[in-house]
Order: structure tokens, then sequence, then C-alpha cells
């Protein structure tokens, strides 16, 4: 009989852990009605170093920093820099909510890059939840009925390239050391950032500084409780709880921002909801998925300042984002 004690400590640690990860875009809300992404994701990565330089200290392993699938790496770079500043400004200008309900497409986009790129045999069930999902995206983005912005456009995208950094993780995870899956992209977020930031920047006061710190800070203790959560459950008790942030984008949004969840994104969100926890538990059923691709994405998508969660646990599972 299975012990369901270390399963509700799984399901509780995560809830925890996004409930923190939704305070932390609160806080790049806040910031990001006074300054540009590009300089909060600069300066997040910026305080997020210090964590990483731990880690090279902690590999005692004796190997270089050369990727050794170096095209991968590259991608992987871009679309996980191209992810952070995209969901970083989705969350400055539009609803809280809204901007959640567009960024879990990714795990319904994972499934189908998963295709191509890692020989995934998507059945006509997740297919189907795949097309319903998409068409809950539909449902929440409105078009015709509300015109569509750029922070839409950038919630879609740091969706789209969330997945494909995902999936790029899956496919070369297991034969690249932890360091460079860390290193590449906060290298990437940094120099991009760095680059851009003379164009955009605004001088920040200690307490704003501060913020971004705090911002770094949430990323690491949420990654930590993420990777408890997964130690203590199953992937298919842990995966679905990152849905509970819709309930926090709710209640921070209706308490901090004046926002309200309409009927739309509040249907919308429902149907991708309901179709990313399907493709959870279909992919978790033996023999229906190989490569597991969703449940295989365990960090938070939209996050340039913490490490992956799969390269902290490395030491016991098969790598994956």
């Amino acid at each position: 009989m299975t012990d369901t004690s270390p399963i509700l400590r799984g399901a509780l640690l995560a809830l925890l852990a996004f409930g923190i990860y939704a305070t932390h875009d609160v806080i790049i809300k806040a910031l990001g009605g006074t300054y540009s992404p590009v300089q909060t994701v600069f300066f997040s990565v910026l305080f997020g170093f210090p964590l990483v330089t731990l880690l090279l200290l902690r590999d005692r392993s004796e190997a270089n920093l050369i990727p050794k699938h170096p095209l991968w790496t590259l991608v992987r770079t871009v679309a996980v820099v191209i992810t952070g500043v995209t969901a970083f400004y989705a969350f400055s200008v539009l609803p809280l909510a809204q901007t959640y309900a567009i960024l879990f497409a990714a795990p319904l986009l994972i499934t189908l890059l998963a295709i191509p790129m890692l020989g995934e045999r998507v059945g006509i069930r997740r297919g189907i939840a795949v097309v319903v999902g998409l068409a809950g995206v539909m449902v929440v983005l409105r078009p015709g009925a509300e015109p569509l912005t750029l922070g839409h456009l950038a919630a879609l995208l740091s969706a789209f390239t969330g997945a494909l950094g995902a999936v790029i993780m899956r496919k070369v995870g297991r034969e690249e050391r932890s360091v460079v899956l860390i290193l590449y992209p906060m290298i990437g977020n940094f120099l991009f950032m760095g680059a851009a930031l003379p164009f955009v920047y605004r001088p920040m006061p200690l307490i704003d500084l501060a913020g971004l710190a705090v911002i770094a800070a949430l990323a690491l203790v949420a990654t930590h409780l993420v990777i408890r959560a997964y130690r203590a459950a199953p992937a298919v008790v842990v995966a679905p709880m990152q849905y509970s942030q819709i309930l926090w984008a709710t209640f921070y949004g209706v308490v901090l921002f004046d926002e309200s969840l309409d009927l739309p994104t509040a249907l919308g969100a429902g149907i991708i909801i309901a179709s990313g926890v399907y493709i959870v538990l279909r992919e978790g059923r033996v023999g229906v998925s190989r490569t597991t691709p969703v449940l295989r994405t365990r960090t938070r998508l939209g996050l340039p300042v913490s490490p992956r969660v799969s390269t902290l646990m490395r030491d016991r599972e098969d790598p994956a984002e």
C-alpha cells in the first residue's frame, strides 16, 4: 500500500513553492511599471550569480565548460534569454491571471515540439488535449473581440521559447554538465541584457535594487522547495500544482493591482489547465509516453535567475528541465 504522507508532503511543498513564485511575479509586475524588463532581468540575473559560483565550487569533476552539444546549447541559451525578458514584460503590462493563463500553454507546446525533436509519439487522446488547450488560449486572447497587445504576443512568445528550451534540455541534458546547463543561459542573459541596458537604463533607488535581490532570493527558495517536492512525491502529483498560481494571481491582482478575473480569462484558463493536467496524467501512465517531456519539465518556465531544478537533482534522476 502506498504511503500517502510523502505524497501529501510533496504536494504541499509544491503548493508553497508556486505560491512563492507568484509572489516573485508580483515584484516583477510592480517594478515593471517603472523599469524596462531588460533592466529587471539584468539585475536579477546579476544577483543570481553568487549561487552559480557556489555550484561551480561544489562541482569537483575534472572537466571543462565547453558544451558537448554547442549548437543545441546556443539555441537553448537564446530561448532562455527570450523567455525571461518576454515573461517579465508580459507580467508588467498584462493582468497577472491573464499572463499565467497564456504561459500555461507551454506544456501543450512541449508536447508538440517533442514529436519532431525527441521522437515522441502522441496518440489521439493527447493530441485532442493539445488542440483543446490551444483553443483555450484563443478564448483567453479573444481575437477580434479585444485588441491583441504587445504584452499578449510577449506571453505567447515566452510560452513557445520556454517550451523549446525545455525540450532541448530533455534532448541533451543527460550528456551535458550541470554547470554548463546553468551557466550558459545566465551568461547569455547577462551579455544580451547588459548590451541593451544603456538604451533603457533608469537610476534605481536602493529599495528597488533590494526588490530585485528579493526576486533572485525567492526564485532560489522556490526552486529548493520544488526539488524537495519532487523528491517526496511522484511527478504526476507535483507537476499539476503549478496551476495553483492562477489562484495566487487572482488574489494578488485584486488586492494589489485592482485587477479582476474576467469570464473569458477564467474560462480559457480552465480549459488550458484541464488539458495540461490531462497530458501530465496521460504521460504518467506506463507505456503511453517514451520521453515524458511534460512530466520532466520541472522548472517553472520564464525564470532567468534560478538554476534548473533537474540539474540539481541529477544525482538521483534523469535530467530534464
